[in-house]
């Protein structure tokens, strides 16, 4: 009973096997001083790749992810929505009220502002 899977497997191995072996004796041989370099688009890297990076493109990437996700759980009623009735539609206008409650919890909190510096109380002069 395993025995297509065991073809499959042997069929991948052999494969992969022989596409390295190709790679292996057809590939390019070369040991210039520049070959071990790294580069970007053929232009040479200046200073280090440890680069500390702003809270600002996580909470981008944080917020697509979340953002993305939940419109695949609304594609995913949209194609089942006959089937679902009022109670789907019900279900889904309380998922969208809590997505922009969300929404508009974070604009509150000036996670989206990113443009200008909100002054607090100790950047304000005092005016006397």
């Amino acid at each position: 009973m395993l025995w297509p899977f065991v073809v499959y497997f042997a069929a991948v191995i052999a494969v992969v096997t022989g596409m390295l072996a190709i790679s292996f004796f057809l590939g390019e041989r070369h040991r210039e001083k520049a070959t071990g370099q790294p580069y970007e688009s053929g232009v040479k890297s200046a200073g280090s790749a440890h680069l500390r990076f702003s809270i600002k493109f996580y909470l981008v990437a944080l917020f697509f992810v979340i953002f993305d996700v939940e419109s695949m759980f609304i594609f995913a009623w949209a194609i089942a929505f006959k089937g679902l009735g009022w109670v789907g539609y019900i279900s889904i206008v309380v998922f969208i009220g809590i997505l922009l409650a969300a929404l508009v919890y974070l604009w509150q909190l000036g996670v989206l502002d990113w443009g200008t510096a909100k002054r607090g109380r100790t950047d304000r002069v005092r005016e006397d």
